[in-house]
C-alpha cells in the first residue's frame, strides 16, 4: 500500500507539471482519445495498482496528521474497500474483503482529519476487519485512529508510548469571535470524548477526569490495553 500511495503522489505531481508545460495551443490539440484515457485518472490508477499488488493490504500512518497525510490514508482505505472487487461466494457472517492493517506512529495533528479517518474506519469495518497497530508513539489524534480499529484486532508494541490530551486551538480578534471559537472547541472536545468512549473501556466520567488531571496524559502499552485503546501487546 505504501508503494501505491507513492505512485499516486508521483502521478498527481507529474500531471500538474504537464499542465503547466502545455501552452493553450497544445491543450486545444489534445486528442479525444487522450482525454478519454485521462478521465478519472486517479481512480483508474488506483484500480490498476490494486490489481498489480493484490496482496498489499497495509497502510502506514506515520508522521503528522495533516490534509496531505489524511488524503493518503483515506485513498488507501477506499482503495482496499471500494475499488478492488470483493470476494465471491461468501459464507454466512463472512466479510467481503480480507483484513487491512494500519500501522500508527504519530505525535498527532488536525482534529478534523482525525474524525474523517475515524468515521471512514467505522464504515470500512462493515466490509473487512481493520487491524490497527501502535508503533513507537501514538499521541493526540493518533489515539482515536488506534482505538478506532476492529475490537479484538487493535495491537500495540510494548515500548510504544500513548498520549491523550484535550483538543487545543488558538483564537484572536473581537470578543464575540473568541467566544464562538471557544464554543466550537468545546464541541470538538465533546465529540472526541464520545468517540473514544464508544470504542474503549473508558466512561465519560473517567475520561474527563483523566484529561482534566494533566495537560498531557501519557500511558504505557499496558495502560493502553487496560483502558481499551488497544486489545493486546505485541
Amino acid at each position: 500500500m505504501k508503494n501505491i500511495i507513492k505512485k499516486l503522489v508521483t502521478f498527481a505531481k507529474e500531471k500538474k507539471k504537464d499542465k503547466k508545460k502545455k501552452s493553450k495551443q497544445e491543450v486545444e490539440e489534445v486528442s479525444t482519445e487522450e482525454e478519454t484515457k485521462q478521465e478519472g485518472g486517479t481512480a483508474n490508477l488506483i484500480q490498476q495498482l490494486m490489481e498489480a499488488e493484490p496482496e498489499s493490504r497495509t497502510i502506514l500512518f506515520h508522521g503528522e496528521l495533516n490534509e496531505e497525510k489524511s488524503a493518503e490514508i483515506i485513498a488507501g482505505i477506499l482503495g482496499l474497500t471500494k475499488i478492488k472487487a470483493p470476494k465471491e461466494d461468501l459464507k454466512e457472517g463472512e466479510l467481503p474483503y480480507d483484513p487491512m492493517t494500519i500501522y500508527v506512529s504519530t505525535y498527532g495533528g488536525n482534529a478534523d482529519e482525525m474524525f474523517g479517518i475515524f468515521d471512514l474506519l467505522q464504515e470500512a469495518q462493515k466490509k473487512c476487519i481493520v487491524e490497527t497497530i501502535g508503533n513507537g508513539k501514538v499521541m493526540s489524534a493518533g489515539t482515536l485512529v488506534l482505538a478506532g480499529g476492529t475490537k479484538g484486532h487493535r495491537k500495540i508494541y510494548k515500548n510504544c508510548r500513548v498520549m491523550l490530551h484535550q483538543v487545543s486551538a488558538g483564537a484572536v480578534g473581537p470578543l464575540f469571535n473568541i467566544a464562538s471559537e471557544v464554543e466550537e472547541i468545546q464541541q470538538l472536545q465533546d465529540k472526541y470524548i464520545n468517540c473514544l468512549v464508544s470504542c474503549t473501556n473508558l466512561s465519560k466520567r473517567k475520561l474527563k477526569s483523566l484529561l482534566n488531571e494533566r495537560v498531557n496524559v501519557y500511558l504505557s502499552a499496558e495502560e493502553a490495553v487496560e483502558y481499551g485503546l488497544a486489545d493486546e501487546i505485541i
